[in-house]
């Protein structure tokens, strides 16, 4: 049997007429080789399509929405506590900033939905919603005192968020520049 860079050439009959099995056995366990990863690879991948019809398969469940679990819907409560209000506040501020990506940017947007809502426009504070070279804000802050707490929102690239806080010894919700809510 011909050798070849450490390989052995294909078998001729010749070989086998003379009795040499060894390059059969050689090539035979080549193959081997590459053909039982193969097998099993397949086998593998095709395990995962077969469903097992002893388990049930997961299904897709919406996520609930205020009241959907029988929970009571938030309200704004006008002499209530800023935690008591929080609730309402979240929905609220996620009824406009998850439908309207835009308003994420818009003060006078966020506080007139809140205002439409309920909220004190006298009692609020927002940050500005330009830099001061003129490009958007990427987040916005705005808050409504409320006793001695205040709710306080941000919207922009993180999202909705809320939280309580009680109120600064400045009086104010808010650190730093905030904008006049003059309209």
């Amino acid at each position: 049997m011909a050798i070849r860079q450490g390989r052995p050439s294909r078998i001729s009959m010749n070989d086998l007429d003379h009795g040499s099995l060894e390059g059969v056995r050689l090539v035979t366990w080549r193959r081997a080789v590459l053909v039982v990863p193969a097998v099993v690879i397949v086998a593998a991948a095709l395990a995962g399509c077969v469903q097992n019809p002893g388990k049930s398969t997961p299904s897709v469940v919406p996520t609930p929405k205020a009241g959907a679990s029988g929970s009571p819907i938030p309200v704004y409560i006008a002499d209530g506590t800023a935690k008591q209000n929080l609730p309402y506040f979240k929905l609220v501020g996620h009824s406009l900033l998850d439908n309207n990506p835009t308003a994420n940017a818009q003060g006078k947007t966020i506080v007139d939905w809140f205002v439409n809502h309920g909220f004190e426009k006298t009692n609020m504070e927002v940050t500005p919603d330009k830099t001061s070279i003129g490009l958007a804000a990427w987040n916005i802050e705005f808050s409504v005192k409320m006793g001695t707490s205040c709710l306080i929102g941000q919207a922009g690239n993180t999202g909705f968020q809320s939280t309580v806080q009680p109120i600064l010894a400045t009086g104010k919700c808010l650190i730093g520049t905030t904008r006049t809510i003059n309209w």
